[in-house]
């Protein structure tokens, strides 16, 4: 799936998703040394292409590292009046701390890596993230084809309010886990879907509210499978877990997700592992933490496994960039020795 959108509409054989190069826009450079038209074609380094600090940080969160995710800035008044209201509470009646700290005797330490993420919690933190969204909204600007009343997903009536009452965490967070247990999705795919839903709402100016969140939530997660996942879950697959909805739906619905997105797919390591701590972030914020448990050797010997070969990608990665800067730098190389001799 790049520039053609690719629907699944026959169960014999399942679709897979080819990701699109997105080509950004350069930043204007300004050089302090002067390039004379004899010395050959200059190639800019790749640091003098990086977005500056201010662009940066009022870019979409989506595709850069250094933007602040719209979910955390969403949840931050919740926060602070649960703050308030726990160090109430705690002056009034203090009880017994529930919260495990470790000590010199015992470590305790959860199961969940940025490699590999827990995938109850972190399912639990993206649809806390999207009640943020949800509660927090702006305004209440959407698009007809996530419409749940005009697009629905089931056959039961549509209540009249179901574009007023906001959903509860726990609604939201059964509609995910509904769809991850019957697809077999991954904790990663959770992250992504969360990336791609928040790139939508940015990308198409919208807000994500009562009466549209179920299908957009399908769509990031039946996007997020295919780009993900190297066996793309089909179109056909989602019509079974949810029975209502038909085949050619689901292809519309993300036809118009991929447009919306500019068919801008690419999920950076850095934008990952932004969304993947910030959403850590927003379980401690509210109280829903990672399971703890004690370290053993068991574990131990787990974790040391995970990090050492996490280390090993990274020495390949940097052998192999290594080896595509020595190719440049002998391409640079040879134009300048072509430039001088003609």
């Amino acid at each position: 799936m790049g520039g053609s959108v690719s629907c699944c509409i026959s169960p014999g054989e399942s679709p897979k998703i080819h990701r699109r190069e997105v080509e950004l826009e350069e930043c204007p450079i300004t050089t302090t040394e002067d390039v004379s038209e004899d010395t050959g074609t200059y190639l800019q380094h790749i640091s003098d292409r990086e977005l500056p600090d201010e662009l940066a940080q009022e870019a979409n969160p989506s595709d850069h590292p250094r933007a602040s995710t719209l979910f955390l800035n969403k949840s931050q008044t919740d926060v602070r009046e649960k703050r308030k209201s726990n160090y109430l509470n705690h002056q009034m009646s203090p009880g017994l701390l529930t919260k495990k700290y470790s000590s010199c005797s015992t470590i305790f330490i959860d199961d969940s890596t940025v490699s590999q993420p827990n995938l109850k919690s972190t399912i639990k933190c993206v649809a806390l993230a999207i009640y943020y969204h949800i509660k927090n909204r702006d305004s209440n600007r959407s698009l007809d084809i996530f419409d749940e009343k005009k697009h629905p997903l089931t056959r039961e009536k549509v209540p009249d309010d179901y574009s007023v009452v906001d959903p509860e965490h726990k609604l939201i967070y059964r509609f995910i886990r509904t769809l991850f247990s019957s697809a077999q999705l991954t904790a990663e795919c959770a992250i992504v879907t969360l990336v791609y839903l928040e790139r939508l709402l940015t990308y198409a100016e919208m807000d994500i509210c009562p009466c549209n969140w179920k299908r957009i939530v399908l769509g990031a997660i039946l996007l997020a499978s295919k780009v993900w996942d190297d066996q793309a879950v089909w179109n056909v697959d989602y019509c079974q877990i949810l029975k209502d909805i038909t085949v050619e739906d689901m292809n519309e619905m993300e036809r118009h997700f991929l447009e919306l997105l500019q068919f801008n797919i690419n999920v950076p390591a850095s934008v990952y592992a932004k969304y993947y701590f910030d959403l850590r972030s927003l379980a401690d914020e509210n109280n829903l933490s990672f399971p703890l448990e004690p370290l053993n050797n068991k574990r131990a010997q787990k974790l040391e496994a995970i990090s050492r070969l996490c280390e090993d990608k990274y020495k390949d990665l940097c052998k192999s960039a290594m080896r595509r800067s020595v190719s440049v730098d002998n391409l640079v190389g040879i134009k300048n020795t072509h430039a001088v001799l003609s």
